[in-house]
């Protein structure tokens, strides 16, 4: 017994390290959003700023189009999520439910993909959009996103699929009900946590990139929000610090917002419910 209360209290102190090391980062970013530009530069730093202000804030928005590049980011962010889950949910039923060769070589793929680095697609996908006309454009960062989002959305969805018990769609093929109709209303009102959580998975990819965006967008009102955070650093490499963190602090705030929003969708059980047994 006092294994087990030292073992537990040791993970639970793990836990705690963790979610500092986490938070870390965050909360010193929000500290540091609220500091006059005397307290930034001083020699002995504090987590709770002395003065708190907002002239970071305004200066922010005064230097740069933030609510500008905020919308283009949500653009793309949720066109990208919302076709990645409508392209990989039907996808991801028929490789969970088909366990064939070509759907186990599929499902390596999709794992193996995620290990490419973005230097190494850049430039054959800058030649791609090149050729379809879509530099520089929101429509194009879109296509990029769903392409880059869809692999490991795919396995997310695999996995929930195959959590769905077949007898629900065994009884729903009894009734008359085609491989379509099956899906559409009998498993993918069950997939809805997951569907939710790959979409929200998809969005935050999307919302936070910056590589694609940078070499893809070059008309400054199409540029998305991380971007434009880089223009708070100088040509010789100083950074704005204060307003750098109040408009850093503000383009995390979407993500939070979302997540605090439908983490319970995530966390609650998928088929409560479901099936008697």
């Amino acid at each position: 017994m006092k294994t087990s209360t030292t073992g537990r209290v040791g993970q639970y102190a793990a836990l705690l390290a963790y979610l500092v090391f986490l938070a870390f980062p965050f909360l010193w970013l929000v500290s540091t959003a609220f500091k006059s530009p005397r307290e930034l530069g001083s020699l002995h730093p504090t987590w709770i700023p002395r003065d708190p202000t907002l002239d970071n804030f305004r200066q922010a928005f005064d230097e740069q189009p933030l609510l500008r590049a905020a919308g283009n980011s949500l653009l793309a962010a949720l066109a990208a999520a919302v076709i990645a889950v409508l392209i990989a949910t039907p996808l991801a039923y028929v490789m969970a439910r088909h366990r064939t060769r070509l759907a186990k070589a599929a499902t390596g793929w999709v794992v193996v993909s995620q290990a490419f680095p973005l230097v190494l697609v850049i430039i054959p996908l800058f030649l791609v959009l090149k050729n379809l006309r879509l530099i520089n454009s929101l429509t194009g960062l879109v296509l990029v996103y769903v392409v880059w989002a869809l692999p490991f959305a795919l396995w997310m969805l695999v996995g929930y699929v195959r959590a769905v018990p077949t007898e629900l769609e065994e009884a729903a093929a009894v009734d008359g009900a085609g491989r379509l109709r099956t899906l559409v209303s009998v498993t993918a009102p069950l997939l809805a946590p997951g569907l939710v959580a790959t979409g929200l998975f998809a969005f935050i990819t999307a919302w936070n990139e910056f590589f694609f965006a940078l070499v893809l967008l070059k008309t400054p009102e199409k540029q998305t929000l991380p971007v434009v955070l880089t223009h708070f650093i100088g040509a010789e490499g100083v950074a704005d610090l204060g307003p750098l963190a109040a408009a850093a602090f503000l383009a995390t705030l979407p993500s939070l917002i979302i997540f605090a929003i439908i983490q319970r969708r995530i966390t609650g059980g998928m088929l409560a419910g479901a099936v008697k047994s």
